[in-house]
């Protein structure tokens, strides 16, 4: 058993704290000692615990235990081989094993004022709000820890873009992608969060109704290791917030695309050699109806196979489907080339991107939709009849304000 893995286990029997305070580490050995002392110092008098779960190349974990060796606060740590769901899986993996259902999680390079906490607490014991979020955009919040001009600048355009995608579950929250909360995790289903990226707050604020209250927060500088702000965690950031938002459909429409490019490339080969552009988009159609039934069934609605109908079926039902759609769009395609004087392969991007609403709400209802239930041995009846406009309210409904899964 190693240092770290020593650590964990002693602290392990502390069972029952008031609350936990996770913290996400990557590289961050320089900055533990001062963080357990100023915590365990703003905590003095509760029942804590603290809580890393560190997914460092260096010694961090080592680090820690050594501090929670003297520590006057219990500390464990969970040391992750893999950097699963990036620091939002480190969240979740701590919110798992935390001893309480009360949970702080905050960031351990020290940007996050632990004297923060006893606020954060109190706060929560009022008892209105399952969520207390640290906010440096209310009053008396502070964001010059953020550095440049350009930092700050990317923070609040994302924190705008984020509010504008969900208008109503986001309403009550001027900053959603802070880092540092409390958390009732009675009130959470761990199982529903699918993080991906660092922020973890907007998972769960986006998949759940948790009533949320806030405090203003100083942003405090970096004091040690550097910023995991990248382009690459931009663009993980708003790969997740597309599927957050959209749900099945954001996976369905990079389908579409990718059809809709294989779908344009054969017709601009098969026209560029001479065949007629209609018979080009035919056979552009058919070879993309079924490469995207093939996708959707893999990617899209792999966890509604189980209680749809058979395959065969499936496939019949959304072959049919799309080449009615095919036969009722290309003539509409032929006309905009014919009366509006467009190219062939502008009419058909056009008309794919009308078409991609109809299938969706399609296949979602009609091809992936679970059989009807049949009578039981017990008598119960057929149950009410679900019209199809309901079918397609609540389909619109679900995808308006509850985020799907991918």
């Amino acid at each position: 058993m190693d240092a770290a893995d020593h650590a964990q286990a002693e602290a392990g029997e502390h069972v029952g704290a008031a609350v936990t305070v996770i913290v996400p580490t990557f590289n961050e050995r320089d900055n533990v000692a001062e963080l357990v002392a100023r915590t365990a110092a703003a905590l003095e008098g509760r029942d804590a615990e603290i809580l890393f779960v560190d997914d460092s190349t260096d010694d961090t974990a080592t680090e820690i235990a050594r501090v929670a060796a003297d520590a006057p606060i219990a500390v464990r740590v969970i040391h992750r081989p893999q950097n699963t769901g990036g620091l939002g899986g480190a969240v979740v993996v701590g919110l798992h094993a935390a001893a309480s259902d009360v949970c702080i999680v905050m960031d351990g390079d020290l940007q996050h004022p632990p004297e923060l906490l006893p606020a954060l607490l109190d706060r929560h014991a009022a008892g209105d709000a399952d969520v207390v979020a640290a906010s440096r955009y209310i009053g008396g919040g502070d964001t010059s820890g953020l550095g440049t001009a350009v930092r700050f600048g990317v923070s609040r355009a994302a924190t705008w873009l984020t509010r504008a995608m969900f208008p109503i579950r986001l309403a009550r929250s001027t900053d959603p992608m802070t880092g540092f909360f409390l958390v009732d995790r009675s009130s959470l289903d761990l199982a529903a969060l699918k993080p991906q990226g660092f922020k973890i707050l907007l998972e769960i604020l986006a998949r759940t109704d948790l009533r949320i209250a806030e405090l203003p927060m100083e942003f405090g500088e970096r004091r040690h290791g550097s910023s995991k702000a990248s382009m690459r965690q931009g663009a993980t950031f708003l790969a997740h917030l597309a599927r957050l938002r959209f749900g099945k459909m954001s996976l369905f429409a990079m389908i579409g695309v990718i059809g809709a490019v294989a779908n344009l490339g054969i017709m601009w080969a098969l026209t560029a050699a001479g065949v007629p552009y209609v018979w080009a988009a035919i056979i552009g159609a058919e070879v993309t109806i079924v490469g995207n039934f093939l996708l959707q069934e893999r990617f899209v609605f792999a966890d509604m196979r189980t209680d749809a109908r058979a395959l065969g079926i499936r496939f019949a039902t959304s072959f049919a489907f799309n080449n009615v759609e095919a036969a009722l769009r290309i003539p509409v395609m032929a006309l905009m080339v014919e009366s509006w004087h467009i190219s062939s392969v502008l009419a058909t991007a056009l008309s794919l991107i009308v078409a991609f609403f109809a299938r969706f709400l399609f296949h979602s209802l009609v091809v992936y939709a679970p059989e009807r239930r049949r009578k039981t041995d017990a008598g119960v009846g057929e149950p009410p009849v679900d019209t199809a406009a309901q079918r397609v309210i609540r389909a619109i409904d679900v995808e308006v304000m509850k985020p799907g899964e991918l």
